[in-house]
């Protein structure tokens, strides 16, 4: 009998470690502090190399050394094939692909088809003040919530000419630029963001997660706070404020640092209309709300209402189609008006898959960065860790989440390479079931926009920039004050969120916060030029 039961344990024993080792693939490392090393070095190169995509290569092949204990063909092979083509293979994942690249080719259709400068001119002869002119680019922002690239591409092309002739500086302007892009993106529903997240969460989840975060993405909520305060009471500070008197009292939108030729239209239709820019802009937010609403089973068997079916939906499959209804539309549509020709719309397609081609490479690598340390066990070991350790200070980690965020999305560049390396592990300490983890998830995002935001490195600041036509480290230099004094509020936001997790609590108070902040700086600056 006893004979029997140590023989029985033994048998248990070994099914566990097999299934152990099946799980980790034999390595050595798994569930140990040494699976968190392949985002390490990552991190690492990046701070001091300053470039992203070399750096998450490299922390893929760290995963792949890992894994494979060292071996060279089986860091090869994990690295690329269970890495790099896995990711790629992936349908969802592929799916945001084909919609990064759809949208490139539109911005560049759009473009060329005048539209841009169409509307430019129609907006400028009908906005009669600086803040008209500002609220106008803002509002054109926010409207423009499907991707920040889609955003800054458009945006500046459009109200370049508005705000020219309002004497906005063009370090304004590529502040407003870049302020309405990933802080809009990161709290809309349908947007590329909103799939890049999702794409980071169990299957089927990744949408209602992203939803249930936007009441706690202080971030992004007070900068738009934050850019209509300064519009209507045409208040300034820091180096913004050299720039804009230099703007509105000797005319010089450039403060003497002019980068860019006058030429920026000079491929433009000169007979392009408001329509052409508005029409594909209005069908691509209609066909991809159907497109995401089909997608979660609204036109099925299943009598579902609106919202069921938007929270159920897949956002890669339902982006992808929306936007390729668009694309044929809109080819139909230019060569109808004759606006642009078969050629021409057939050559704008590769020029939008190489504008897009930066954000692929971001995605890709840290798709496969991710499955590298899912490979190693990081999240069970990070799991463990935290909720052995945290306990008391568990309330402070939103906060903490928000300043890692910052700092990892500042160093790497980039957004999307941040939530790849955190919402995972954020995801391994909290169930999506528990009020605290939505808020470490909305603290992730809000951070890693913020690093972007501030980041001289950051593909959307460089784009704000180019966008604006205004010299780079001129923007860099004016919108960092901004974004700080939005960060410090949101930093305290997270703090009253850790202990009341509640959106209707911490989003009126965050909000409170930073209009009382902005009234102080306000108040000061004028009791200051008075005397």
């Amino acid at each position: 009998m006893l004979f029997a039961l140590c023989t029985a344990a033994e048998e248990m024993t070994e099914a566990v470690e097999e299934a152990g080792a099946a799980a980790s693939g034999g390595s050595m490392f798994y569930e140990t502090p040494w699976a968190l090393l392949p985002p390490v070095v990552a991190i690492a190169l990046a701070l001091i190399t300053k470039e992203v995509y070399s750096s998450l290569f490299i922390g893929i092949i760290m995963g792949g050394l890992l894994y494979s204990n060292f071996s060279f063909e089986g860091t090869l092979t994990h690295a690329f094939n269970d890495g790099i083509v896995a990711s790629l293979a992936d349908s969802y994942n592929v799916g945001i692909l084909v919609f990064l690249v759809i949208l490139g080719i539109l911005v560049v259709l759009m473009n060329k088809a005048g539209g841009s400068a169409a509307f430019g001119r129609w907006a400028s002869a009908r906005i009669r003040t600086r803040v008209g002119a500002q609220l106008a680019t803002i509002a054109l922002g926010v409207l423009i919530f499907i991707d920040d690239y889609f955003n800054c591409l458009t945006v500046g092309s459009v109200m370049r000419p508005v705000t020219d002739k309002k004497m906005i500086s063009r370090a304004k302007l590529a502040y407003l630029i870049d302020a309405t892009a990933a802080p809009v993106c990161i709290i809309a529903p349908v947007s590329s963001w909103a799939a890049a997240v999702s794409s980071y969460v169990e299957e089927g989840n990744g949408l209602e997660l992203f939803i249930r975060a936007i009441p706690f993405n202080f971030y992004a909520i007070l900068t738009i706070v934050m850019m209509i305060f300064l519009a209507l009471t045409n208040m300034d500070f820091g180096p913004m404020q050299k720039h804009e008197k230099n703007a509105r009292e000797k005319g010089d939108i450039f403060s003497g640092m002019k980068t860019y030729a006058d030429s920026a239209s000079a491929h433009a239709n000169p007979n392009g209309k408001v329509m052409d820019l508005i029409l594909p802009i209005v069908v691509l937010i209609v066909s991809c709300v159907i497109g995401m609403i089909y997608s979660g089973g609204f036109f099925g068997p299943d009598k579902m209402s609106f919202v069921e079916a938007f929270s159920n939906s897949d956002a890669s499959v339902g982006l992808m189609l929306g936007s390729a209804v668009t694309l044929v539309i809109t080819f139909i549509y230019y060569m109808l008006r004759r606006v642009l020709t078969f050629k021409e719309i057939t050559d704008s397609i590769p020029e939008g898959f190489k504008s897009m081609v930066p954000a692929i490479l971001i995605l890709t690598f840290a798709w496969s960065l991710k499955a590298m340390t899912d490979s190693l066990g990081a999240k069970q070991f990070v799991e463990a860790l935290v909720r052995n350790s945290a306990g008391g200070f568990q309330s402070f980690l939103p906060a903490i989440i928000f300043l890692i965020a910052c700092f990892l999305s500042f160093a790497t560049g980039t957004s999307w390479g941040t939530f790849g390396i955190l919402i995972p592990i954020t995801l391994g300490v909290f169930p999506l079931t528990d009020p605290l983890g939505v808020v470490c998830v909305s603290a992730c995002m809000a951070g890693a926009v913020c690093g972007d935001h501030c980041s001289p490195i950051s593909d959307t600041t460089i784009m704000a920039s180019a966008g604006a036509q205004c010299d780079h480290v001129t923007h860099v230099s004016t919108q960092l004050p901004y974004a700080i004094t939005v960060a410090a509020i949101s930093f305290v936001s997270y703090i009253i969120a850790g202990f009341i997790p509640k959106p209707y609590v911490a989003l009126p108070v965050a909000i409170c916060l930073m209009i009382i902040q902005l009234l102080i700086m306000n108040f000061n600056m004028k009791r200051s030029s008075a005397s």
